[in-house]
């Protein structure tokens, strides 16, 4: 992700705040710039940018971000819609009879306005599926019920999220049972994404034949699939295999579990080459960093991948240093490299595709 910073005094901000820390000026995302703006007030709700980009345009907050303080996206005066790009895709929000359902609405808001971010710089966003029915991404954050269960997961464009999601010691909890070695609400909707993207970028595309060389064959049974992972466990070598053992599960799950780390990576090396972040080891043979470009449109696949292992280097070696697990607790064999190459030449073929203007 991009550095951000006031356009009134120039103090770095970041992609959540709404409000710069030095001069108190009201910040707002505008995603038709890919920015953190600045506004002042310019009267009944309207806001003025003092964004160079759109200097004296005039903008009013998203209704979640005036009335919930979930958001903090931005929509030009003149809209008709009082909901912004982001929150127009969820279609149903927890029950709010609860100070906690309001806090874990605002943690979801907040993971899949990251997720959007970065499809948006892919060149991947999304209509809603209001707008778009049949090819449309819509979300739904529900909360168990003592008669039903609220399973995460995606159908056909609606991708549905349990709420106790968005509490850390249940997430952490879930983590251990699951033998995860990372589980974050920015990585669900990153793997459910995958769902999403799988059914608009490669079923029933020239890439399905190569996708089943390579992840298998999608066609198999689902539930059965996840009913023998869940009894057996994964296969003994699905390290070597699979960028984790959910991934075994089917050549679906595999297929989200790859594109959620892609997603992963870019996102993380997006935000290392802003911060201009290199690394000059002392000792030679030891890796090197010099990010040349966004990753976003690096068309050299090795190239992204020699970035992102001496970044991950870096990384953990920084965390072990402080008492921390791993920033990176992966491994990436062989045949996940080719997975992973694989989604990087679909999102590339799919870049230079005419898209509709954001």
């Amino acid at each position: 992700m991009k550095t951000f910073h006031c356009d009134r005094c120039g103090q770095q901000v970041f992609f959540e705040n709404v409000r710069c820390e030095r001069c108190g000026g009201m910040l707002g995302y505008q995603p038709e710039v890919r920015a953190i703006s600045t506004f002042e007030p310019a009267g009944d709700n309207i806001w003025r940018s003092l964004n160079p980009a759109n200097e004296s345009r005039l903008y009013r907050q998203c209704v979640n971000y005036a009335r919930e303080n979930v958001c903090n996206w931005m929509i030009p005066a003149e809209a008709e819609d009082a909901l912004c790009a982001s929150c127009q895709l969820t279609h149903v929000i927890p029950a709010l009879s609860s100070a906690q359902n309001k806090l874990f609405w605002q943690r979801l808001e907040a993971a899949k306005r990251r997720l959007l971010y970065t499809l948006w710089d892919l060149k991947l966003r999304p209509p809603s599926k209001a707008m778009d029915p049949d090819g449309g991404l819509a979300f739904e954050f529900l909360e168990d019920m003592p008669d039903k269960q609220v399973m995460t997961g995606h159908s056909n464009g609606l991708i549905t999220l349990n709420i106790a999601e968005a509490d850390p010691a249940h997430r952490e909890k879930t983590r251990e049972q699951m033998h995860e070695p990372y589980r974050t609400l920015l990585g669900h909707f990153r793997h459910e994404s995958g769902h999403y993207y799988f059914d608009r970028l490669v079923d029933g595309t020239p890439w399905l034949e190569p996708y089943r060389e390579l992840f298998g064959d999608e066609r198999a049974d689902y539930g059965e699939s996840l009913n023998r992972h869940y009894e057996q466990g994964p296969p003994p070598d699905w390290e070597q295999r699979y960028i984790s053992s959910y991934a075994s599960s089917h050549p679906w799950e595999d297929w989200a579990e790859t594109w959620a780390h892609f997603l992963h990576m870019v996102d993380t090396l997006d935000t290392a080459y802003w911060c201009g972040l290199t690394a000059r080891p002392k000792k030679a043979g030891e890796p090197e960093l010099d990010i040349p470009g966004r990753p976003h449109r690096n068309h050299d696949f090795d190239e992204v991948m020699r970035d992102w292992f001496a970044l991950t280097y870096v990384l953990n070696s920084l965390n072990r240093s402080i008492g921390m697990p791993d920033a990176y607790p992966f491994a990436l064999s062989p045949t996940v490299i080719d997975k992973l190459r694989f989604i990087h030449h679909v999102i590339m073929e799919k870049q230079k595709a005419p898209r509709p203007p954001d």
